[in-house]
C-alpha cells in the first residue's frame, strides 16, 4: 500500500562535469555545497542553490590517482572534504581554494571513509577489511585494526560513543569508542549488509542489504523495528532526510524508493536509468542528491548525479 505523496513542487535537475561515473555524493553540513566523487580520479565541489536554477558553479579537486570512492564533509566546517581513494590515500581538501591541505598514505585501497560527528577523527575502511582512525588535526593514523570479516560501510553513532561495521555476514556488529570493544552483534540480515545510515534525531539506524530489505533498527535497545521491501536487488546506498521522515533507498532497480519512516509506506519512487552508488540528503531541505551507472547512447559513462527536490505540503 503506498501513501498519498505529501509533497509538492517535484523538481530534478542533472549536473554533469566528472568524466567518468560518480561514485559518491555528500552534502556538506550548511547544505550550500554537494561534492562528487567520480571513477575519474577527481572529486568536485558544486555550490548549489536550493532552489536556484542555471548552471551550478563546481571546483574541481584533482591529486589522486586513481578512483575517489567515497567523500565526506567535515561535520562542523563547511568547506574542509575528506576523500578516500583507491590510491591508497586520504586526502584533506579546502573547497574555497580546491587545494589539497593533508594526505595521509594508508596501507590499502580506501573505500569507505566518514567523520566523528565532532569532527575530530576520521574512519576509513579499505578493501582489506582493515580499518584505521585518523587524527584530523595530526592527519596521521591513531588506531588500526584489521577484521577476519569482510566489512563494508562503516558509521558513528550521533554521540560518536558507539561505532558501527556492516558485514558480509548479514550482522552489524557495534563497538564502543574509542578503545573499539566489541559490545553487540545484530543478526540484521540473511545476506551480506552492505550500507549503513544514522537517521539525524540520532533515534534510529538504517541498514541496506544483499537480500533486498532495509531495516530500521532503534539504537536505543538494538531491536529492528520494522523493514522496507519496496527494492528487489541488493541495496547499496540508503540516506535520511533531515527530519528523519523519509528514507531513500537504492539499488540495480530502476527507482530510487522514498518511504515514510514511520509508516514504512513508499511516499515516492524516483525513476532512474541505470544502477545507483549513492544517494544522500540534503541536512537543511528536501533534496536528495543521488548518482549512478548512467551511461550516454555511445555506451560510455556519463558522469552525472541529479539532484531531486520537493517541498512537504
Amino acid at each position: 500500500m503506498e501513501e498519498k505523496i505529501p509533497m509538492k513542487n517535484l523538481h530534478s535537475r542533472e549536473y554533469q562535469g566528472h568524466k567518468k561515473k560518480v561514485h559518491s555524493v555528500a552534502w556538506n553540513c550548511t547544505g550550500t555545497k554537494l561534492a562528487s566523487g567520480s571513477v575519474d580520479q577527481t572529486a568536485r565541489v558544486w555550490h548549489i542553490e536550493p532552489h536556484g536554477h542555471g548552471k551550478a558553479k563546481d571546483i574541481e579537486l584533482k591529486g589522486h590517482t586513481d578512483s575517489v570512492d567515497q567523500l565526506c564533509w567535515d561535520p562542523k566546517h563547511a568547506d574542509l572534504i575528506a576523500t578516500a581513494s583507491g590510491d591508497k590515500t586520504v586526502c584533506l581538501w579546502d573547497a574555497r581554494s580546491g587545494k589539497c591541505s593533508q594526505q595521509a598514505e594508508l596501507s590499502g585501497e580506501n573505500i569507505n571513509i566518514t567523520y566523528k560527528p565532532d569532527g575530530t577523527h576520521i574512519a576509513v575502511g579499505n578493501r582489506d577489511d582493515e580499518l584505521t582512525i585518523l587524527d584530523v588535526r595530526k592527519f596521521k593514523p591513531i588506531h588500526r585494526r584489521k577484521f577476519n570479516y569482510e566489512v563494508n560501510e562503516i558509521a558513528w553513532n550521533m554521540t560518536g560513543e558507539m561505532f558501527f561495521l556492516t558485514t558480509g555476514n548479514g550482522t552489524v556488529e557495534v563497538l564502543a569508542y574509542p578503545l573499539l570493544r566489541p559490545v553487540d552483534t545484530l543478526m540484521a540480515h540473511t545476506a551480506g549488509c552492505y550500507c549503513i545510515a544514522i537517521d539525524p534525531t540520532g533515534r534510529y539506524f538504517a541498514v541496506g542489504s544483499a537480500d533486498s530489505l532495509v531495516s530500521l533498527w532503534d539504537i536505543s535497545d538494538m531491536l529492528c523495528v520494522r523493514t522496507f521491501t519496496k527494492l528487489e536487488w541488493p541495496v547499496r546506498t540508503i540516506s535520511f532526510n533531515y527530519t528523519g521522515d523519509y528514507i531513500a533507498s537504492a539499488s540495480e532497480d530502476l527507482f530510487i524508493d522514498i518511504s515514510n519512516v514511520h509508516t514504512g509506506r513508499t511516499v515516492h519512487q524516483i525513476p532512474c536509468r541505470a544502477a545507483m552508488n549513492s544517494v544522500e540528503w540534503n541536512p537543511k531541505y528536501n533534496l536528495l542528491a543521488y548518482a549512478g551507472d548512467d551511461k550516454n547512447k555511445y555506451s560510455a559513462d556519463e558522469g552525472v548525479f541529479r539532484i531531486f527536490g520537493f517541498e512537504s505540503s
